[in-house]
């Protein structure tokens, strides 16, 4: 049997356990390595303030990757993280507790099940999509034409169906792979359309790291492709995912400048011109999620202007499904980045699901709205947005980590509002 480290027995271990508080942990181990916040964060790629938040008793952080890597930077044994995360998954070091905790009180223990949870139901498929990443898989020798292949799907995404979309991402990657072995430009460009679409799935279910490798190649073989707008759907995942991970400079820095290349081409096309404000829109946001309200406030002015050239229909084939309806929307999540719930709902105001082709934009829209409820401290409102959200697209409540984190608030706070319970039940969290 492996020997524990003491320290991990000690009476401060001890309590941080019985208090279930993991980022205590995290703290002590780095603490005892002689480490700075900013230390464990260059070992684990994000900031120092994300080791800082991870390391407050009671964070809301769900990322149990990123925690159990950080765990793993600073020696706490496996063992020792699972009983303070209340899972029990080890039981070769037992580490006693004061009495029994009750779900109900204990707000950490009930995010760390969900975010469990959330984990637990995709794992299967995300190994799938691990192996395709790490090692190519061979051909399937699918009869069906890549671009069809690749036009299911997206709609797979745009109707919500994450798990259904993970299980096809691997034979998907695959046969792209095996296509672009010709070296054309468009052989390039369709490899680069499977992965930006991979980065847009596993952003959407909180699965940074895989995000990041998938949207990093994206961008590669959009460069070989020769394609302005692969180019450009590219470049807007991997800033994204560089947003995600607390690195909202370099996000930046990365969407102006392919804003800046799409513009120099005179927006003369109505796909220049979407793919303009989709940029402009996904900078605008980059910005308020750090805190730039005259950037923000500028960019989403500006996306609106380059939208009166956007039909409100998309056609098909189009890189970018933005539309005016849709500029609006980004502009509700804006005002809700900079803490504006009431200016996110104005902006929200006139919208309506018919303007939103897909089960995914619906969805978003109503989730975008019940964010900005949430904000603002209404709970029967935001509940009413997520439940039209779960009834038109369920995976934009269970699968979505910021969303889940929601209903969890909800359930924790508001149990009796109407529409928490059908919620609660829908995502997995117990009231």
């Amino acid at each position: 049997m492996r020997t524990v480290d003491p320290l991990w027995n000690s009476v401060q271990a001890r309590t941080l356990v019985a208090r279930q508080d993991p980022g205590g942990l995290i703290r002590m181990g780095r603490v005892g390595r002689g480490w700075r916040q900013a230390d464990l964060g260059r070992r684990l790629g994000c900031s120092a303030s994300t080791v800082s938040r991870m390391e407050q008793r009671g964070s809301r952080t769900t990322d149990l990757r990123l925690l159990r890597q950080a765990a793993h930077e600073v020696g706490v044994p496996p063992q020792v993280l699972s009983a303070a995360l209340g899972l029990n998954m080890l039981q070769a070091t037992r580490v006693t507790a004061d009495g029994p905790r009750c779900a109900k009180e204990d707000p950490m223990r009930r995010r760390t099940l969900l975010a469990a949870a959330g984990l637990a139901a995709p794992a299967q498929l995300l190994a799938g999509v691990d192996d395709a990443l790490a090692i190519t898989p061979a051909p399937t020798g699918s009869a069906v034409p890549l671009d069809t292949r690749l036009a299911r799907a997206r709609s797979l995404f745009d109707a919500g169906r994450h798990t259904d979309l993970l299980e096809s991402l691997p034979g998907l990657l695959a046969d792209a792979h095996d296509a672009a072995r010709s070296r054309s430009d468009l052989a390039h460009a369709r490899l680069s359309s499977c992965y930006s679409l991979a980065a847009r799935l596993l952003v959407k279910i909180g699965r940074y790291d895989r995000a990041r490798l998938t949207a990093d190649r994206a961008t590669v073989y959009a460069e070989l492709s020769g394609s302005s707008p692969t180019a450009a759907a590219a470049a807007r995942e991997l800033s994204i995912v560089l947003r995600h991970q607390d690195q909202p400079d370099a996000a930046q820095r990365l969407i102006l400048s392919a804003a800046a290349k799409v513009e120099s081409t005179g927006l003369t096309t109505p796909t220049q011109s979407a793919t303009y404000a989709q940029m402009l829109c996904t900078t605008s946001y980059t910005a308020a999620r750090a805190g730039d309200r005259d950037q923000a406030l500028a960019m989403i002015r500006e996306a609106s202007r380059a939208a009166r050239k956007i039909p409100w229909q998309v056609p098909a084939g189009r890189p970018f499904p933005i539309t005016p309806a849709a500029v609006h929307l980004y502009e509700v999540g804006v005002h809700w980045a900079l803490g504006d719930a009431g200016a996110a709902l104005q902006a929200g105001r006139a919208l309506h699901p018919d303007q939103f082709p897909t089960a995914e934009r619906k969805g978003r829209m109503h989730t975008d709205l019940g964010r900005a409820w949430w904000q603002w401290g209404k709970p029967e409102q935001t509940a009413g947005a997520l439940l039209s959200a779960l009834r038109v697209s369920p995976g934009e409540v269970r699968d979505r980590p910021a969303i889940r984190q929601i209903v969890s608030d909800l359930s924790m706070r508001h149990s009796r509002v109407s529409g928490v319970r059908e919620l609660a039940a829908a995502t997995g969290v117990r009231i």
